[in-house]
């Protein structure tokens, strides 16, 4: 490894709202164990999801099987699928019992780039994780194989960790692809940063 990935991030990093870790966890290091090696990305781009009072939410219509993981402990992995093949992957957050969670919607690309080249088909550095299904695939994250996994153990095939890095500015602006809830202000992004996904910036007022 020539990255220091720091210090994983513990299970209370998780327990406030989606809106406070989704911010929060910027400038973190998604970590991936695979096949002996480490792939890293930084996270560049995060939403807020708020369980059932979020009507853009999974968790909207109430527990069922397919969002149990959300209402179980803070800091596991929550992977669903779009079109039937692109995974996303969450992190759940707020105590247990509620339904909050944190898509992970970019990355920048810091160690193991030839090995997500190779899942993607591709070798830009800016498209490599530049949205939740192009990071996942990168990454080999499935629903399948991650649903549920506990980011917050060191044993884990992925984790976050936090090395000491920060944004120096957030940019926030409407979460991208909801048809409900669209207006509220819960997508969070490293500011001018070439990796994030589409979609302008907004900055809050001083």
């Amino acid at each position: 490894m020539s990255v220091e990935i720091g210090q994983l991030l513990p299970r209370e990093a998780y327990l406030s709202a989606p809106d406070q870790v989704a911010p929060m966890l910027l400038g973190k290091l998604l970590v991936r164990r695979l096949r002996g090696q480490m792939l890293l990305g930084r996270i560049v781009e995060t939403e807020a999801y708020f369980g059932i009072n979020d009507p853009a939410a999974h968790a909207f219509s109430g527990r069922t099987a397919r969002t149990e993981v959300l209402y179980g402990p803070p800091g596991h992995a929550y992977v669903y699928t779009i079109y039937g093949m692109h995974a996303c992957l969450n992190v759940s957050c707020e105590p247990e019992g509620l339904a909050g969670c944190v898509l992970i919607r970019a990355l920048e690309p810091v160690e193991g780039l030839a090995e997500m080249a190779m899942h993607r088909g591709l070798h830009e550095p800016t498209l490599l994780t530049s949205g939740p299904g192009r990071l996942c695939q990168a990454l080999g994250i499935t629903r399948a194989g991650f649903n549920g996994v506990d980011l917050t153990s060191a044993d884990s095939e992925v984790q976050i960790r936090g090395d000491g890095w920060a944004p120096a500015e957030i940019a926030i602006t409407p979460r991208i692809g909801v048809n409900k809830a669209a207006e509220r202000m819960l997508r969070f992004t490293v500011a001018g940063h070439a990796c994030v996904s589409k979609g302008r910036y907004w900055k809050p007022p001083l």
